[in-house]
């Protein structure tokens, strides 16, 4: 390569590094999720898939277009909505209990980073699985799931009818279909946990196969932002 282009290549690394420190970050990693998306309907359309409604696209600019208003069923048969949460930040989880993979993975990532804040640390935050599944995910489905040891001890699991799931899920932008035949299905479906703050409102995600140490340093600068460490 030239000296022009090792410059070049050193400008963009440079910028690149801005960006981190200034979280603007945030906005790469939301990106790729929504491209993923748009693939993901095209194969889906392609294949003559299972249906769900497209996510509207996520700004850009200003304030995150992610999260809003749900009410769906928890884990005891009690029907909560979002506002049952707030003074909490939500770490939030669209999966489904029959995953074989990506979802348990997720909820100990989860599990991993929480048990390395202090239990005051751990009290300001709410982790919960949205279930993807309705049709399976029943009320005592989710119960013996959340209860697993591999999770976080105050794992909330949510479910609802097919309309109520479609709904949170169109609120927080989540891909997600049906594959296979049978009772033996899968849920092809995107793989974020969305950190929301004590209003409910946007304030990071964490991409797939984030390590504990970076969600937990994440939860911990949120506290000290906040005033609540």
């Amino acid at each position: 390569m030239s000296d022009n282009g090792d410059k070049q290549g050193s400008a963009f690394g440079r910028f690149l590094s801005g960006m981190v420190r200034e979280r603007a970050w945030v906005w790469l990693v939301l990106a790729a999720p929504m491209v993923m998306m748009l693939t993901f309907f095209t194969l889906m359309a392609m294949e003559g898939g299972d249906r769900v409604d497209r996510p509207a696209p996520v700004r850009v600019s200003g304030e995150a277009d992610i999260g809003g208003p749900f009410t769906l069923v928890n884990h005891l048969g009690e029907t909560v909505t979002d506002e049952d949460f707030r003074g909490k930040a939500m770490l939030i989880y669209f999966g489904f209990t029959y995953c074989p993979d990506v979802c348990p993975f997720s909820l100990q990532i989860m599990d991993l980073a929480l048990d390395r804040l202090t239990e005051e640390e751990r009290s300001h935050f709410q982790p919960m699985l949205i279930s993807i599944d309705p049709e399976r995910d029943t009320v005592e489905q989710m119960a013996q799931y959340v209860a697993s040891p591999a999770f976080p001890d105050n794992l909330v699991g949510l479910t609802g009818t097919e309309e109520q799931v479609a709904a949170a899920a169109g609120e927080y932008r989540v891909a997600y279909r049906r594959s296979g035949e049978g009772d033996d299905y899968l849920m092809d479906h995107s793989s974020i946990i969305y950190f929301m703050d004590f209003e409910g409102k946007f304030y990071n995600i964490f991409a797939h196969g984030t390590d504990p140490e970076t969600v937990a340093q994440g939860l911990k600068d949120f506290l000290e932002e906040e005033g609540a460490s």
